[in-house]
């Protein structure tokens, strides 16, 4: 059972960080900022004394690449759906010969 629960739980994760990987550099959220120009990233960018961090943050081609990321982790939760009794077997075989 914890098995189950443990993979449910990764496929879980994967869409949820898939989504947020996916939406969030493209929505801004008004008092917040937008993804390019938060306070931490400000923050971060002035301390530090490179402004180039927030200007490639800030950049199409790196909110392309976190989406990127985002839809892989997307694919990795609908591959884990299509192996979801193999990676259950997989587990309960690793925890089994751990006990012994």
């Amino acid at each position: 059972m914890v098995e189950r629960l443990t993979v449910i739980f990764f496929i879980t994760l994967c869409f949820l960080l898939g989504l947020n990987l996916i939406l969030l550099p493209w929505i801004s959220f008004g008092t917040i900022g937008d993804w390019g120009d938060n306070y931490l990233l400000v923050f971060l960018s002035e301390k530090s004394g490179l402004p180039i961090i927030q200007r490639t943050i800030a950049s199409n081609w790196f909110r392309g690449a976190v989406t990127g990321l985002g839809i892989v982790n997307v694919i990795i939760g609908f591959w884990e759906i299509a192996n979801f009794k193999r990676s259950v077997s997989i587990l309960k075989s690793s925890s089994t010969s751990e006990h012994k």
